[in-house]
């Protein structure tokens, strides 16, 4: 953005730990982003996190904010059962929604924000900041104009640990809170960042376990998926693992992309290895190629102010969290059911459209039935 246009005005709902790297982010992107608002139901918390990044306007509800900020753009940094109701609000009141993951704990929330959505004239979009560093950018581009060739195989892994005393916080682990395990709250981020490479997926045959953690929602994941590409993937999800990493690699016809990292990656988290023949797509993947540090918020919320500026749409839309969301669902009810599911599968009164856990967790305690005397 120029000096000469005015900054985005931006709010803050939830003054929580993920909330600092939006702050953060709004920070170093100067004056082209300006916080001027925070609201929290801890009123104490509000006030101390604006006094730390710069002394926005501290408002003592949601509601409020909206109404009365004067913000073009509002970040939900809630836990995730608040993030429909939020978005919808913030919506109805004429302000874009930049939601934190998961968009929704549902197909069926998702889809009534899409709803709103077209009804207002007014974006929700999705934090999925991996999609904006300048590799993954650099990637994208090289997948569009055909340079790789054909995807045929890619393997994503998010590997975290997470101890025990990680749940003690009473929104994690549990489905009608968080949504789901590492799959919807963790992995996410990591198989987005596929998804946005390889496009439109086909088919996934998934399982999920709870293997150690006391959790309601499982705590590893593993999918096999068909793209409509024709390219064959695994996306592994895990909050077990003490050595962590996440990585993502793709094998196209003519190249091999793998990037490593652990929460955000850089330039040198990235390896390029041209098949024989091809060995002049390494100086197209290096050239002018931005060091432009770690991926993280900022990339994402500049994106999203040149994007208003100009007239445009900003990402990552509803279109494409849906898709992500729906993978997130299709792992889940694979799992459950043991059976592959299809892109479009869950749809109607499918109870996974309305729970992650469609009603079928194999660990959850069986209820008692009334014996009628």
């Amino acid at each position: 953005m120029t000096s000469s246009r005015m900054a985005l005005r931006v709010g803050v709902i939830g003054t929580g730990g993920i909330a600092g790297a939006h702050a953060t982010a709004i920070r170093e992107l100067g004056g082209s982003v300006e916080l001027v608002a925070v609201a929290d139901i801890d009123a104490a918390r509000a006030a101390a996190f604006a006094a730390d990044h710069g002394g926005a306007t501290v408002f003592a509800s949601a509601d409020d904010l909206l109404a009365h900020a004067g913000a073009d753009v509002v970040c939900i940094c809630t836990p995730p059962q608040t993030h429909a109701p939020l978005a919808i609000a913030a919506m109805r009141a004429g302000v874009t929604a930049l939601v934190e993951k998961p968009t929704a704990l549902s197909l069926a929330e998702l889809d009534e924000i899409a709803r709103v959505e077209e009804e207002t004239g007014t974006q929700t979009l999705t934090v999925f900041q991996h999609r904006f560093g300048a590799a993954s950018l650099r990637l994208r581009e090289l997948v569009t104009s055909g340079a790789l060739g054909r995807p045929l195989v890619a393997a994503c892994e998010t590997l975290w640990f997470r101890p025990a005393a990680y749940f003690e916080v009473p929104w994690r682990g549990r489905w009608d809170v968080e949504g789901g395990g590492p799959t919807m709250g963790h992995g996410i981020h990591q198989f987005d960042l596929l998804l946005a490479v390889l496009g439109p997926w086909s088919e996934v045959t998934a399982v999920a376990e709870r293997q150690l953690r006391p959790t309601d929602t499982e705590d590893v994941s593993a999918a096999l998926v068909r793209f409509d590409n024709g390219a064959i993937a695994t996306v592994i999800n895990s909050l077990v693992s003490p050595k962590e990493t996440s990585r993502l690699r793709i094998d196209f016809e003519n190249a091999s992309v793998e990037v490593e990292h652990l929460y955000g990656h850089t330039n040198a988290d990235w390896t390029f290895t041209p098949a024989p023949g091809h060995e002049h797509l390494a100086e197209r993947w290096n050239t002018d190629l931005p060091d432009d540090g770690i991926s993280g918020h900022r990339h994402q919320i500049a994106a999203i102010a040149d994007a208003i500026a100009a007239g445009k749409r900003p990402d990552v839309d509803i279109v494409d969290a849906r898709r992500t969301l729906e993978f997130a669902a299709a792992t889940y009810a694979s799992a459950f059911r043991r059976t592959p599911i299809a892109a479009g599968d869950i749809s109607g009164d499918d109870p996974f459209m309305t729970s992650m856990s469609g009603g079928i967790v194999p660990w959850a305690p069986v209820k008692a039935v009334p014996v009628a005397s």
